[in-house]
């Protein structure tokens, strides 16, 4: 399978889903598995991926390590200050198939979508 060009040999075998990666592959069978090796000390809960664990324990930290450089506004996760970034730029990538209005959101058009 390909993506966005890029090769994608390793499949699982549950879901089907394709990886460029042997190792991405190893740690996405962990999901149908339910193996979450990594726990956070804090308040006990587990997950699959140590990323997911640090990007969990900013919770417990308050840190938010992304920030506007047009405002100052932070956040915990990349995405966020994505999406927020499009307030100062007016970027609305979305758009709705049917009567074509734009949105900066993705949850936004899926709201929008239900009045058709």
């Amino acid at each position: 399978q390909r993506a966005h060009g890029e090769e994608r040999p390793f499949a699982c075998g549950e879901c089907g889903q394709a990886f460029a990666l042997r190792s991405n592959l190893a740690l996405h069978r962990r999901t149908h598995a339910g193996e979450r090796p990594y726990r956070c000390g804090e308040c006990g809960k587990a997950f699959g991926m140590s990323s997911t664990l640090v990007r969990h324990q900013r919770i417990h930290t308050g840190e938010k390590p992304y920030g506007c450089g047009e405002c100052g506004r932070a956040f915990v996760r990349s995405a966020h200050l994505e999406q927020h970034r499009r307030t100062h730029t007016g970027e609305r990538p979305y758009g709705c198939a049917r009567c074509g209005r734009r949105f900066s959101q993705s949850s936004n058009l899926i709201t929008h979508e239900r009045v058709h």
